[in-house]
C-alpha cells in the first residue's frame, strides 16, 4: 500500500473517500468540454479531443490510487497527468506561438526533463515540487497571452488556481491534525477547473477574441 496523504488511515479501499469521489471533477470538466467544442463545431478538433480523452483518463487513474494505493494505480495516476502537459504544451506552441515542429518537439523534450528532474525530490512541499516546471510553463505563456491583448488571460488565471491547489496540495500532510481529511482533494477541484482553461486556450478562433493556427 502507498500511503501519501493524510486522508488514509488504513489498507481499505475506501480510506480516502473525498480524495477519491472528488475526482469525479476532472469526468465532469472533460464531459463539460465536449459539449463546449460541440456547441463551437470544434467536434473535428484532434487535439481538443485528444485533451479531453486525458481529462477524463486523470480522473480514472486518479480515482484508482486513491482506492488500491498500489504501485500499478499509482503509474495510471501520474502519467495521463504528464501526456495532459505535453500534449497541451505542444498544441500551444504550435497553434498559439506558430513554432515549427521540429522546435516544438524539442521544447515538449525539454519541459518532459525538467519534469522528470524534479520529481527527483518527493520529500519536498509534499512531492509538489513535481510541478514547478508546470506552474512556471502556465506563467509563461500567460504573461504572453496577455500581451497579445486578444480577450481573457485564460492561462493566468489557469495558473493562479494551479499554485492554489500545489499550496493545498503540499500542506496536505502538515494540516492532518486540524483537517482530518487533509486537503489533498481541493487539488482535484481546482485542477479540474485549470485543465479547461488550458484546453480552452488552444481551441481556434472564437468570435473575436482569439486568432490562433491550425495544426498540420
Amino acid at each position: 500500500m502507498i500511503d501519501l496523504y493524510c486522508e488514509r488511515v488504513d489498507s481499505g479501499l475506501w480510506s480516502e473517500p473525498l480524495n477519491a469521489i472528488t475526482n469525479l471533477a476532472f469526468v465532469a470538466a472533460g464531459l463539460a468540454m465536449v459539449r463546449h467544442i460541440e456547441r463551437w463545431n470544434h467536434g473535428n478538433d484532434r487535439g481538443a479531443l485528444a485533451l479531453i480523452v486525458l481529462m477524463v483518463a486523470i480522473g480514472i487513474g486518479s480515482g484508482l490510487f486513491h482506492t488500491y494505493a498500489n504501485s500499478a494505480a499509482q503509474l495510471a495516476d501520474v502519467l495521463p497527468l504528464l501526456l495532459f502537459q505535453l500534449v497541451f504544451l505542444g498544441l500551444y506552441l504550435r497553434r498559439n506561438l506558430g513554432i515549427a515542429h521540429g522546435a516544438t518537439i524539442t521544447m515538449v523534450a525539454v519541459f518532459l526533463v525538467l519534469c522528470l528532474v524534479a520529481r527527483g525530490w518527493p520529500q519536498l512541499l509534499n512531492g509538489s515540487l513535481a510541478y514547478a516546471p508546470a506552474w512556471t510553463a502556465l506563467v509563461l505563456l500567460g504573461i504572453h497571452q496577455g500581451r497579445r491583448g486578444h480577450g481573457p488571460v485564460l492561462l493566468l488565471w489557469a495558473a493562479g488556481l494551479f499554485f492554489l491547489s500545489l499550496t493545498f496540495r503540499s500542506l496536505d500532510l502538515a494540516l492532518c491534525a486540524s483537517f482530518p481529511h487533509g486537503t489533498h482533494f481541493l487539488w482535484h477541484i481546482l485542477n479540474s477547473l485549470v485543465l479547461v482553461l488550458c484546453t480552452l486556450s488552444v481551441l481556434p478562433a472564437q468570435g473575436r477574441y482569439h486568432r490562433y493556427g491550425r495544426l498540420r
